[in-house]
């Protein structure tokens, strides 16, 4: 049984807090498993793993940032010639 964290001394709050993120590590390494395993499905039906990670990280963007982000990458490109 846990004691309320007031009656804990230093020493048990800090191996407490070590281990929550531990099992927290252990939890994102699935998940980054789990993730890969389905940008892997997606690749054996012929999409592009590499396009759809760009989309996830566009979509997770404020629309305002991403129009920012666009209109800098445009500028860039046409300064370099770049289609």
């Amino acid at each position: 049984m846990d004691l309320p964290e007031q009656h804990r001394s230093p020493d048990d709050r800090l191996r407490l807090l070590i281990e929550r993120i531990e099992r927290l590590e252990e939890e994102k390494k699935g998940i980054g498993d789990d993730i890969k395993d389905v940008y892997g499905e997606a690749k054996a039906s012929g999409y592009d793993a590499k396009i759809m990670r760009q989309i996830v990280r566009l979509r997770k963007m404020r629309p305002d940032d991403r129009r920012d982000m666009e209109a800098v990458l445009e500028t860039y490109k046409n300064a370099l010639g770049i289609d």
